[in-house]
């Protein structure tokens, strides 16, 4: 009898790579290798975004462009998978009842139990319960051929900016061991991959009892072979000069800093919890400027935030003016149930924001 095969899709970040990364290490421990043909697959999981309503529209649209192929393989194993699948379980069960796996992010080492037990008995598994715990520290991604490997440090987030439904679909922030981070790192290493990128909901809110994301920073550079080390998405609140410092004194540590601004009126900050001031935020792009002359600095920017007026606006402009970003990405505010903003009386109307 041939190996069977499965297919993962992947829609959102770049922990959603990793986490589809990880995924596809457990299925090919249960014997499966990996195909690209649909048609062929014996199992497709669909790694699913939140962030934003057209990230889930996204996912919706696909599902149903491919329910034809259960129609006509039964045996099939479809799942979904992520944060679409924690936030939005009871919907997909109803509106997609082809999906027999609904597993939210913490869930992912019950797929080799869920396999078994369906070759004994059909029927729905469903497990979006969230962990204090997981961070799925001994298991090691298969990942794709190139020269990047995607390591995730942390999952989670405690910042609770009010747009932001991550807190409620990954659950709370918890860090891997710094042994463990470095032993994937070498393994990357050992199997050709010459830059690393380090990845978490807060990336430089990392800590453990080893120390904090700095110490961590400096012992991925210390690994020998490691050429290139990226890191995102860090949060502005903990950049400090130990990290700038670790940065500054390590060549393989790329000088760019993802730095999410996310709008330029202390007011509209503030409604969005971001804990941060225009100016401290300006004085922070000034620090980095100094420990690194040469720094490339992106950010984030979300418009038309509930309440959010023209001339408030028009501050952000004049941080961007003022910082001039050398990339930025833009968003316009989308309402997630369940989050603080989704409350918020003074929507503003879509034509507004765009």
């Amino acid at each position: 009898m041939p190996n069977p095969y499965y297919l993962i899709e992947t829609f959102g970040c770049q922990m959603n790579v990793a986490d589809s990364e990880l995924v596809a290490g457990m299925l090919q421990k249960c014997g499966y290798s990996e195909t690209r043909d649909l048609n062929q697959a014996d199992i497709i999981f669909m790694n699913t975004c939140a962030i934003r309503e057209k990230a889930e529209e996204t996912v919706h649209h696909r599902l149903d462009s491919i329910q034809h192929l259960k129609k006509r393989k039964p045996e099939m194993i479809f799942g979904v998978l992520g944060c679409m699948a924690q936030n939005l379980k009871d919907d997909l069960l109803e509106s997609k009842p082809y999906v027999d796996i609904i597993l939210g992010p913490d869930s992912y080492r019950r797929i080799p139990e869920i396999i078994n037990n369906r070759k004994k008995q059909n029927g729905h598994e469903v497990d979006t319960r969230l962990s204090k715990y997981e961070v799925y520290d001994n298991l090691m991604p298969s990942r794709q051929d190139g020269v990047n490997a995607f390591v995730s440090i942390s999952r989670g987030c405690d910042k609770f900016c009010t747009f932001c439904i991550v807190p409620f679909t990954r659950g709370r922030e918890r860090s891997r061991s710094n042994e463990s981070i470095i032993r994937e790192v070498q393994d990357a290493v050992k199997n050709g991959f010459a830059e690393i990128t380090l990845l978490g909901q807060n990336v430089n809110s990392y800590r453990t009892e080893e120390g904090k994301f700095p110490h961590l920073l400096e012992g991925v550079a210390l690994v020998p072979g490691v050429k290139r080390i990226r890191y995102m998405s860090p949060h502005p609140q903990d950049m400090d000069d130990h990290l700038l410092q670790v940065m500054s004194e390590h060549e393989n540590i790329c000088n760019y800093v993802h730095l999410p601004l996310q709008a330029g009126s202390d007011r509209i900050l503030n409604r969005m919890n971001r804990t941060y001031t225009r100016m401290e935020f300006l004085n922070l792009v000034d620090s980095i400027r100094d420990y690194i002359p040469d720094c490339s600095i992106s950010t984030d920017i979300i418009v038309g935030f509930p309440g959010e007026a023209k001339t408030e606006y028009e501050e952000t402009l004049e941080v961007m003016n003022q910082v001039i970003f050398d990339r930025a990405f833009m968003f316009k505010y989308s309402s997630r149930p369940g989050t603080k903003a989704a409350e918020y009386t003074d929507q503003i109307d879509e034509d507004i924001k765009q």
